[in-house]
């Protein structure tokens, strides 16, 4: 059969616009790109000239009365700098009645001082009761959150994240927990995950699986990463008899994070929100002089920046 010009032309372009229809389109990938640290005038300054676009800080709203709430807001919009979170790390369900109370306020205060910073997020761990059947501590959790934390929620507009930690006071250390608590909050908008693939790959779960099942949860993303050290592991398993430690966390592109794996799971889900890189390497500490980052815990911010360049697209403001 002899088939004409126009009609090959017209058949392949036909065939082309089929292919195009069932081709997924992607909205695009900007995230903000930064890192968690103390706040400082010369960490700003850091984060700014490093070529950065968001922070997570580390404040305590018990030492800042509302001037200083105003200064620091204020050297923050001048600075530029996104601050996407601020972190929270308080065992909210304390068995001991006394701490627990101190946990919550400290929360509160919290929750209260992201609101008047603009802060959209506190980050940290659920909360939990240790020996306790799963079910009870879900419960409890519900139960100090709606009392305690909501209505200041839902004043200030600030949403709480549960980062996967399991060294800390949480049971949303991985899929198990987070479907517990969801479930159990009826979805709640004013919760979601401080997503951290490095605690994730520490406890051998699968962080892009655990990203793309949870995908339309994560709210901020620290950025660390996890290296295994199999000589222990392989002669010694992952509880050593002799207390060796089998796994460190070090900075993005030096452990056992599939970084491309994951950011491309971000990347299908159009992420938007902050990747900040939290820097717990110990090749790169000291960490602090004063509230100020030290040359060395700059310079392993540096080295994870330039590894993350070849990854994501250039950071938008």
């Amino acid at each position: 059969m002899h088939l004409s010009r126009r009609t090959l032309i017209t058949a392949v372009s036909a065939a082309a616009a089929a292919q195009a229809q069932g081709r997924r389109q992607y909205v695009n990938w900007k995230p903000r790109l930064g890192v968690l640290g103390n706040f400082s005038d010369a960490n700003l300054a850091f984060v700014k000239a490093e070529g950065f676009t968001s922070m997570e800080l580390n404040l305590d709203p018990r030492r800042l009365d509302d001037a200083a709430i105003e200064t620091i807001k204020d050297k923050i919009r001048t600075s530029g700098i996104y601050i996407s979170s601020l972190n929270l790390g308080p065992n909210h369900i304390d068995p001991d009645p006394a701490k627990r109370a101190t946990a919550n306020e400290y929360a509160m205060k919290m929750i209260e001082l992201a609101g008047k910073l603009g802060v959209p997020y506190t980050g940290g761990a659920s909360g939990t009761i240790k020996g306790a059947p799963l079910a009870q501590q879900v419960d409890e959790i519900v139960r100090v959150y709606t009392e305690k934390y909501f209505p200041l929620c839902e004043k200030y507009k600030v949403k709480m994240l549960w980062e996967p930690y399991a060294g800390g006071p949480n049971i949303a250390t991985g899929p198990v927990g987070w479907e517990a608590l969801f479930k159990a909050f009826n979805d709640s908008p004013m919760l979601g995950l401080q997503f951290d693939p490095s605690h994730l790959v520490w406890q051998m779960m699968d962080p892009v699986a655990a990203a793309r099942e949870f995908a339309s949860k994560i709210c901020d993303v620290h950025l660390k990463d996890t290296e295994i050290l199999w000589d222990v592991v392989r002669h010694a398993g992952i509880q050593p008899v002799d207390g060796r430690k089998w796994w460190r966390f070090r900075v993005p592109g030096y452990g056992s994070v599939d970084w491309k794996g994951f950011f491309s799971v971000l990347a299908e889900v159009g992420y938007t929100g902050a990747l900040n890189i939290e820097n717990e390497d110990e090749f790169y500490y000291p960490n602090y002089n004063g509230a100020d980052f030290t040359e060395q815990f700059k310079r392993g911010f540096h080295l994870a920046h330039e590894f993350l360049k070849t990854l994501i697209p250039p950071v938008s403001a």
